[in-house]
């Protein structure tokens, strides 16, 4: 059936451009709300690229593999250490960003919060460029904070720029502008790695230590994510107006009101709980990948980096193409589909033991990646009330933050209680995305759209 609505959608697209009429190019007006302006639509997409290097290059690439066998010296603790200090920070957000989300649907404060959110992830980043100067238990302390720091920012922002998703986008077109914004954000990850990849290699064939070329690296990576969020700033607009009746109520009083009528979007309630199982997945091929790779495969930091950067080229074609599968077969069999291809991304991860058979899990973990990460968010613009957009999606990052602790937790306790092995705890990953496919099942996206329409 997908491969069919592929087909189908191809063959629209290059028929109607023999034709030369709009209906069906490459980016199509009619994605968009009435009066949405495909700058706006890229000032958007540019929030993406500007914090996709953040993931990219500190979770993944670079300072997660750093921590471990730098900072950490590579003790038995270390990995367990590296996805505490990520939890820490998931749980922050999960405890704060509902009533931030709330409290911005009720100011029309989107924008200004995500300024702030934008700075904080910035400077703190930054920081991390001084933690080789620190040695022993002060080091891990030190990295440690300033990672719960700048990661509880890059989850503000991403949550803030994922509400104004369906203020640019119609029902029909969520799927393509919400894997707009996911391509175009794998090619800033692309951008950060690729820069500080040059860095790193050009700092090892002159024999300098890493504790050299990291710090270089995080700058870089700073600086490519202030730079590139200052287009957002200047093309983005608050569409939102003030609530004006319901502002005295306050963010945690929202939130109980929508708490009491959590029954009227059963359907959104569920892809949160689905949302939790499989991004947890999702969650342990960011943060992990990298030390997976160089542990159990044998990768080293350059090989490392080139492997996610390849990963990242994967990602951004998988988030492109599907956006328009998603919207033309539909949001949940498109989900169901990219969960399948993860859970044979951690089978293929654990049995393999060269680097070509590795090579063969990262690509399909970048196409699955890209796609589930858009469906995602398109899923939930899709589900979330017009007038409680930064709410809903404050709940929907707290889904996601919830399962970047259970995933990477799991991950690492896992691999403690087998004796340091990553095999066993890559291959029982697919529990999270087989549950995820099961919890999918009672969503009924219709019956979500019009319980969102009504209480707006």
């Amino acid at each position: 059936m997908a491969a069919a609505a592929v087909r189908a959608t191809c063959t629209d697209y290059l028929t109607d451009a023999a034709r030369g009429t709009p209906r069906m190019a490459l980016f199509p007006a009619s994605a968009l709300q009435p009066g949405v302006r495909k700058r706006e639509v890229f000032g958007w997409a540019m929030y993406d690229f500007a914090n996709s290097g953040y993931t990219t290059v500190v979770i993944t690439a670079v300072f997660a593999a750093y921590f471990v066998g730098g900072i950490a010296k590579g003790a038995p603790w270390a990995a367990f250490a590296w996805t505490a200090a990520l939890s820490t920070s998931y749980a922050i957000v999960m405890l704060t960003m509902p009533a931030i989300g709330a409290w911005a649907d009720l100011r029309a404060a989107k924008k200004r919060v995500l300024v702030l959110a934008t700075l904080g992830c910035v400077f703190a980043t930054a920081a991390l460029a001084f933690t080789p100067s620190f040695t022993g238990a002060g080091g891990v302390a030190l990295a440690m904070a300033l990672i719960i720091v700048s990661n509880a920012f890059y989850s503000y922002g991403e949550s803030l720029t994922g509400a104004f998703l369906p203020e640019l986008a119609t029902a029909e077109g969520m799927g393509k502008v919400s894997g707009w914004g996911w391509a175009f954000g794998y090619v800033g990850g692309m951008l950060a790695l690729g820069i500080c990849l040059a860095y790193v290699l050009w700092s090892q064939s002159r024999g300098l230590p890493a504790a050299h070329f990291v710090p270089v690296t995080m700058l870089i990576t700073a600086a490519i994510y202030g730079l590139a969020a200052c287009a957002t700033f200047a093309l983005l607009p608050e569409r939102a107006q003030p609530r004006t009746a319901d502002v005295g109520l306050g963010a945690w009083q929202q939130l109980r009101v929508t708490y009491r009528q959590a029954r009227a979007y059963r359907d959104f309630m569920w892809l949160l709980a689905c949302t939790v199982c499989y991004q947890g997945g999702v969650a342990v091929a960011i943060t992990l990948a990298a030390i997976y790779a160089e542990q159990v495969i044998g990768f080293v930091a350059s090989e490392t980096m080139v492997l996610i950067f390849v990963l990242n080229i994967a990602a951004s074609l998988g988030a492109f193409a599907f956006g328009y599968v998603q919207d033309r077969i539909g949001h949940k069999i498109s989900l169901a589909g990219t969960l399948v291809a993860w859970v044979a991304v951690c089978v293929i991860a654990a049995l393999v033991t060269t680097k070509g058979g590795f090579w063969w899990a990262a690509t399909i973990a970048g196409l699955a990646m890209g796609s589930s990460q858009s469906a995602g968010r398109a899923m939930t613009g899709y589900l979330a009330p017009p007038k409680q957009l930064a709410e809903f999606f404050g709940l929907w990052t707290f889904a996601t933050r919830l399962a970047s602790i259970v995933g990477p937790l799991s991950f690492g306790a896992i691999t403690w209680m087998t004796g340091g092995n990553q095999r066993i705890a890559i291959l029982s990953t697919t529990v999270l995305f087989v549950a995820g496919l099961l919890l999918l099942l009672p969503i009924d996206m219709q019956r979500g759209r019009q319980a969102a329409l009504r209480a707006s």
